[in-house]
């Protein structure tokens, strides 16, 4: 029987449901409180299934998402999600039905990118997505972190640390959080139901734990950071205390934040071990030890990546430190995004038109989206292989105007 790919309606739901959690290894049930949250919160027009007879046998899910570019600007994107295959129906083409469908409706409804978190790095590159933010997760050794063991976690810049709960953060915490987005590339934007499940509210498929929740203020008063933290109960043999503390959430807008939220975390008394949680690779956290070494890496993995739809404004949208120009050849096997584009950029702003002038490099789009958000260097693409100087120095000055000062940080997964 042949399997068809089509939106799924509220009574296919269930079934869809059903299939998500087979396919992430879940286990295989859904309770009526999961499904009335989820099909509450869900666009069924951009929720695909396969349907091999009466049973959904792959799932696929976008939205609308909103992201980050460099110098504050944002594109809006179609963020993909919840894309699963049953085993017993892989490698039968089914991901590239449904994402073919979702990517070609997407660039006629004039999203500029498309996102995902990807589980297995090899998938994605095919449909022309490239990684365009990494994260890294650090664990702390407190005690041989060289810490001058009477710190007392105050801020030593005249600002200050106070204890909060789950509502105030609500409250606070969306503009803290677009207050990032002006810094940093590569921020999704958070909902409404976001912030109520990242604090415990609505319904939640893992057991929820309150975390403990801090917030940093500026000697003027402002709001510049907090963080979200949970702590195990553990004692040696010797009654010493060896707890963790998790970072669940850290969103620091100044460095004065950012320094101060983490020698907090790392004064608590009974903690001998912090988990960073997910953070940007260029984070303080390592260097503000006087001992870098008692943090060792656990995770360097790559975390947003991005699938470029209009070139233009993908260009146009994000700052460039320098003068230049270049002349992009961009291959694209699924006709989305591909040609030639001229791209004339300064401190004052881009250009960035379809041209036939001789171009300087070319390479596939899945490798624009590593370079938009200012994270990889073409330098190093031609050195891969995965990008064809045809101009002397093309590359170098590809990177003088794409890489960026901080790179880009996506703290959520979705």
């Amino acid at each position: 029987m042949s399997v068809d790919v089509r939106a799924v309606t509220e009574s296919d739901f269930p079934g869809w449901l059903l299939a998500l959690q087979t396919g992430f290894l879940r286990p295989p049930r859904v309770p009526d409180e999961l499904v009335a949250d989820r099909l509450a919160n869900a666009d069924l027009a951009r929720t695909q299934g396969a349907f091999d007879g009466d049973r959904i046998v792959a799932t696929f899910r976008s939205f609308r998402q909103e992201v980050s570019t460099v110098g504050g600007g944002s594109l809006t994107a179609d963020a993909i999600t919840q894309v699963t295959v049953s085993p017993t129906h892989r490698r039968q083409g089914l991901l590239s039905r449904m994402m073919s469908s979702d990517l070609a409706v997407a660039k006629e409804r004039g999203d500029a990118i498309a996102t995902l978190i990807a589980a297995e790095y090899p998938i994605y590159g095919r449909y022309g997505f490239g990684p365009a933010s990494w994260t890294t997760e650090w664990s702390v050794d407190v005690r041989r972190a060289g810490l001058d063991p009477r710190r007392t976690g105050r801020p030593d810049d005249g600002g200050r640390i106070d204890l909060a709960d789950g509502e105030e953060i609500r409250k606070i915490g969306p503009e803290v959080y677009r207050r990032l987005a002006g810094v940093r590339a590569g921020i999704t934007d958070r909902t409404t139901r976001g912030w109520e499940l990242g604090t415990g509210l609505g319904y939640q498929l893992d057991p929820w734990t309150e975390p403990f929740y801090a917030v940093y203020r500026s000697e003027s008063g402002e709001v510049d950071g907090y963080v979200a933290y949970t702590a195990d109960d553990k004692w040696d043999d010797a009654k010493q205390p060896v707890n963790t503390a998790s970072v669940r959430d850290l969103i620091a807008v100044t460095p004065a934040a950012e320094r101060a939220l983490w020698q907090y975390v790392c004064s608590i008394d009974w903690i001998t071990t912090v988990r960073s949680g997910y953070r940007a690779p260029d984070e303080l956290l390592p260097l503000l030890l006087p001992d870098p070494r008692a943090a060792k890496t656990l995770t360097y993995v790559d975390m947003l990546w991005v699938r470029v739809l209009d070139v233009v404004r993908v260009l146009e949208s994000r700052t460039y430190p320098v003068e230049g120009s270049l002349v992009l050849d961009l291959r694209d096997g699924d006709g989305l995004a591909g040609g030639r584009y001229r791209l004339d950029a300064s401190p004052a702003g881009a250009s960035c038109v379809r041209t036939t002038d001789s171009a300087d490099l070319a390479f596939d789009v899945a490798e624009l989206g590593t370079l938009a958000f200012g994270d990889e260097s073409a330098v190093r693409l031609a050195r891969l292989g995965r990008a064809d100087e045809l101009t002397p120095g093309a590359a170098a000055r590809a990177d003088l105007l794409f890489r960026t000062p901080l790179r880009p940080f996506s703290p959520d997964i979705f």
